[in-house]
């Protein structure tokens, strides 16, 4: 005759095991995509995505404007959220062109942006240009707030270096990345080429002289810059006539030397393209935006599909879906 308290025993041991089972298989279910562009009810760009220590994804894109005047117009940024990479929610916007004191008195031209955390602050970080004459006095402006979704508060001065304001000539797409040891860097710039520099800890000056990025093949805007299994990979829109793809390099630094490896996103309904790369609940993630929606260039629309890794590192070209 069995025993039945260790009969009761292996019954509880059994639907126990069961139970951390189907855990461990929900927590590694991949996550499914929803259909591309994932914002539809305003247009929406240059995508800079975030896992903050809440565990969502923030989305902190640029805006086009309706009616657009090519990209002149754009002066608004929203923050968008979400913890399924479905269902997205829009926190409203956070930055505009009239809170910009330094800025040119006429607004637009809030392009690219990116956001980082530090300090227990949330920053953000904008190209604006602070005169009539856009194209050669575009500076970094800085936000900043205790939440990653409002309140933020713009500087009265956008970011200093050792050499006065951090700007000029087609300087735009800022990028800040934070290392594991808590070292802050600026990558900036366009117009084929690229500078960076570390950041001081107040995450608002820099620490040194900005220096030309060297290694990039056929660099033409929007650098990012992520690291994975301990080397860094800074990605970027080239030059391709008619539609931009984009491209990568990998380092063992965060400073360079940077090596070339290949391009990442083929071109799309979009003449442009900016993106920014992420992990996510396991998984690794492209943001970039197209003209799907709108049929237009100066009317973009986010899109994100899945990233793959080789084994040695390199990154497999992502495949675009709809």
């Amino acid at each position: 005759m069995k025993n039945p308290i260790f009969m009761a025993s292996m019954c509880a041991l059994a639907l126990a095991a069961a139970s951390c089972n189907t855990t461990k298989q929900v927590a590694n279910k991949p996550i499914e995509l929803g259909a591309n562009p994932i914002i539809t009810h305003m247009y929406t760009a240059d995508p800079s995505a975030h896992v903050w220590k809440d565990g969502r994804l923030y989305l902190y894109p640029s805006h086009d404007i309706f009616p657009a005047r090519g990209c002149d117009l754009m002066d608004k940024y929203h923050v968008f959220s979400t913890d399924d990479m479905v269902n997205w929610t829009d926190h409203g916007e956070i930055v505009n062109a009239d809170m910009v004191k330094w800025g040119r008195k006429d607004g637009g031209f809030m392009w690219a942006p990116d956001a980082a955390y530090k300090n227990g602050k949330y920053y953000f970080y904008f190209p604006h240009p602070s005169e009539d004459n856009w194209a050669t006095s575009w500076k970094v402006g800085i936000a900043v707030s205790d939440y990653p979704d409002r309140d933020f508060k713009v500087l009265d001065e956008p970011m200093k270096g050792p050499d006065g304001y951090v700007g000029g000539w087609d300087m735009i797409d800022p990028c800040v990345f934070i290392d594991d040891d808590g070292t802050p860097y600026l990558y900036y710039g366009g117009g084929s080429h690229l500078f960076m520099a570390r950041m001081k800890d107040n995450m608002l000056e820099l620490a040194e002289p900005m220096k030309k990025v060297e290694g990039l093949v056929d660099f033409h805007e929007g650098a990012w810059v992520h690291k994975y299994n301990g080397k860094y990979y800074l990605s970027y829109a080239d030059n391709f006539d008619g539609a931009n793809r984009m491209h990568y390099a990998m380092s063992n630094s965060p400073m360079g030397p940077w090596e070339y490896k290949g391009m990442i996103l083929a071109a799309n309904s979009c003449a442009m393209t900016h993106g920014s790369i992420v992990e996510y609940k396991g998984e690794w993630f492209l943001f970039y935006h197209t003209s799907d929606l709108s049929h237009k260039n100066e009317y973009r629309s986010v899109a994100v599909d899945k990233l793959y890794y080789n084994p040695d590192g390199t990154i497999r070209l992502v495949q675009q879906h709809h």
